[in-house]
């Protein structure tokens, strides 16, 4: 897939879930609960165990219907083995140019973390193909972002932290590009205790929130 075709599918859909698991069995389960709510993408954090034999498993599995990402990247070299494992994303909670060097060397989108204006345009002037906004809630959440985008229309922004089925609309009222969901859809304790339908029926909600803010 495409660059492009990545990017428009991710801000169609509007939602990257961040997927944290304690085991490759359990990040797999959210995985399915996830795509069986409609919403066919997911980063895949470094902090998994054994996350890039999971990129590969679910690249593997997904097929052309689910876009696989590496989250919490922090290097080049990271980054580097995510894509060989299939990754077509990569996301990262801080801005390390090296790491923006290398995805689009490899034509693959770049979304690094940046909190203040300064960070977020310099990841842009870099190359970001989107900017992680993290942790957004800390600093005001939706009305940071909103007072962000009024000077910096052009940079395309993912507010993550904070985001919330409460929150979701009123971070795409202020201009998101898509949100970064973490805890409030990928609910480990659903699968410990074998209810993988609440997070099947929490994306289905955020997909719905996203679908009503495209449709306005």
């Amino acid at each position: 897939m495409k660059k492009t075709e990545v990017l428009s599918r991710i801000h169609q859909i509007g939602i990257v879930p961040v997927l944290r698991a304690s085991s490759t069995k359990e990040a797999l389960a959210i995985a399915n609960a996830i795509e069986a709510g409609g919403v066919p993408i997911l980063e895949v954090t470094m902090t998994v165990p054994g996350a890039i034999h999971v990129i590969e498993q679910l690249v593997e599995h997904g097929g052309d219907h689910l876009l696989v990402g590496a989250g919490t990247v922090l290097d080049a070299e990271t980054a580097r083995a995510c894509i060989l494992a299939g990754a077509q994303f990569v996301v990262s909670p801080a801005l390390d140019l090296r790491t923006i060097e290398l995805c689009r060397k490899y034509g693959v989108p770049v979304l690094p973390g940046a909190l203040t204006p300064t960070e977020i345009v310099t990841a842009w002037q870099a190359g970001a193909d989107a900017v992680k906004v993290f942790p957004c809630s800390a600093v005001g959440g939706a009305k940071y972002l909103k007072a962000v985008k009024a000077p910096l229309p052009q940079i395309d922004l993912i507010p993550t932290g904070g985001v919330s089925l409460a929150t979701a609309e009123e971070f795409l009222e202020a201009g998101a590009f898509a949100l970064g969901v973490g805890g409030d859809l990928v609910d480990n304790k659903a699968i410990a205790n074998g209810h993988p339908e609440i997070i099947t029926e929490n994306a289905r909600k955020y997909l719905a929130i996203t679908q009503k803010a495209r449709a306005r």
